[in-house]
């Protein structure tokens, strides 16, 4: 489990796909202490939950590998992840840590498309749309994880929703660099997907 703070801002230093291209091997440089991260470690990488298999330190700089399967690929912007990409990464959630966002699952749900971005003095404006199955589990004011980010949900309109990012977020994740026509992970609120799920059992 996580809770949407990201941590560390990963770089993927080498990408190396099987010859069936169902599975691909990154390793991702970072700046936690290697000697705290134990193979079969889970991080999350831009929203998805990976299993470290393997890590070490290269050049003053901690790494660590993981591998993204073919439904990861298929779901997620995995697939388009390559030597140079930047990942917000956050470490498993632990007993008695600070829960600063909400509860996430790190198993990104699909991909919304940023549909617009807008700079204002004090912090920049995204609208996103999804699909309208996962649309059904967003609402005003609520909770989602996007690119691993714990956000809070600013306006909602049918298939789009928009989301407020401070300076801050701005500059300690990836969501910076984000521009119109990008796709990046969702996660919808858990406890909005187990309602929806209690009201169809009715």
């Amino acid at each position: 489990m996580f809770t949407g703070i990201v941590t560390d801002i990963g770089e993927i230093v080498s990408f190396t796909p099987t010859a069936q291209g169902q599975l691909h091997r990154l390793r991702i440089a970072c700046s936690y202490d290697q000697t705290t991260i134990a193979d079969g470690a889970s991080i999350a990488c831009n929203g998805v939950c990976l299993t470290v298999v393997a890590s070490g330190v290269a050049g003053g700089k901690t790494w660590f590998d993981v591998d993204t399967a073919a439904e990861t690929l298929a779901l997620t912007t995995a697939k388009h992840w390559k030597v140079g990409t930047k990942l917000n990464l956050e470490r498993a959630l632990k007993i008695g840590d600070e829960l600063g966002g909400h509860i996430v699952a790190g198993h990104a749900d699909g991909i919304a498309t940023i549909v617009s971005r807008e700079d204002l003095p004090d912090m920049a404006r995204f609208v996103l749309s999804t699909t309208r199955e996962l649309a059904r589990f967003i609402a005003t004011k609520g909770s989602i994880t996007l690119d691993g980010v714990s956000l809070t949900i600013n306006t909602v309109a049918d298939v789009t929703f928009s989301v407020l990012i401070i300076p801050h977020t701005l500059t300690v994740t990836t969501i910076g660099g984000w521009k119109a026509g990008a796709e990046v992970n969702i996660e919808v609120d858990l406890m909005a997907r187990y309602a929806a799920r209690l009201t169809e059992m009715k």
